[in-house]
Formats: structure tokens, sequence, C-alpha cells
């Protein structure tokens, strides 16, 4: 039995550790309607393309897609609004530095339910090249060989 406390995933960006090198991660709590809450709820959201930015010392996710949620009607948002993301100030200022300063990205990785609040999950990421992404399936695939052979012994 899971715990009042123990996330429950509602949707995952499976390509970005793919696509990118994932450096830093940060929890962020997201601002939301009630259709779209609902929705995500129902596995109505999806993380592919999206990204966050910082403007004018607020936090923004872009691009996420949240299906309308069909008994709404008409209180159905836009969906891939961009959607304001909970930060403190400290947190801001510092993700801020680092993505001016290195060329980092914020790629949302994963959004799930932590107790009754959905929250984001942020990564500090850097673009990979594909011979990286060829390198670190190699590296998986060896991984996976080496846990077979223990396995069978």
């Amino acid at each position: 039995m899971k715990g009042k406390n123990t996330p429950r995933v509602l949707c995952q960006n499976r390509k970005a550790r793919h696509d990118y090198t994932i450096s830093e991660t940060i929890e962020a709590g997201i601002v939301l309607t009630g259709p779209e809450v609902k929705s995500l709820r129902n596995g109505g959201g999806n993380l592919k393309d999206s990204y966050a930015v910082i403007k004018g010392g607020e936090a923004y996710i872009n691009n996420m897609h949240i299906s309308a949620y069909d008994k709404a009607g008409m209180h159905n948002m836009d969906p891939t609004r961009p959607r304001k993301l909970l930060l403190h100030k400290r947190e801001i200022e510092k993700l801020s530095s680092k993505v001016k300063e290195k060329g980092l990205t914020l790629i949302p990785t994963s959004v799930y339910l932590k107790g009754s609040l959905i929250k984001v999950e942020l990564g500090l990421a850097k673009g990979r090249k594909s011979y990286d992404k060829k390198q670190a399936i190699k590296e998986r695939d060896v991984l996976r060989e080496m846990e077979r052979e223990v396995r069978k012994r």
C-alpha cells in the first residue's frame, strides 16, 4: 500500500534523459485551473517538446500539453498555454544564472502528485550530440548484459 506522501507520476518526459544530460533537478509547484487538474489526474498530460523559461523574475513552463477535460464545457483553457511555476525567489535567481552562464536549458522531466498537490520536476539539461546518445545506449546495454550474467549464477 502506498503512503500518503508517495508521489504518483501523472506524466513523464521519457525522451528528456535520452536527448539531454541532466545535471541537477528541482521540484516546483504549478499554477493550474480546476479542469486542468482533473485532466492531469486522468492522464491527459504530455511533456513532449516542453521547456521552462524565466521571464521577469518568474518561471513559466511552455508547450506543456494538458488535454481538455470533457466535462468542463466552456471552462477549458488553451491546452498549450504558458503555466506559471511556483519557486522561491532564490531558486529562480540560481536557475536563471545557471541558464544564462552555462548555456543550460530547463526541461520538465515529470509531473506528479505529492499528497494532493501537483508538482513538476525540472532538470537543468545540456543537449547531447548524436554520438553521445549512441555511447549512452551502448553503456546501458553493457550494464544490462552484466546484470543478466549475475542473475544467471
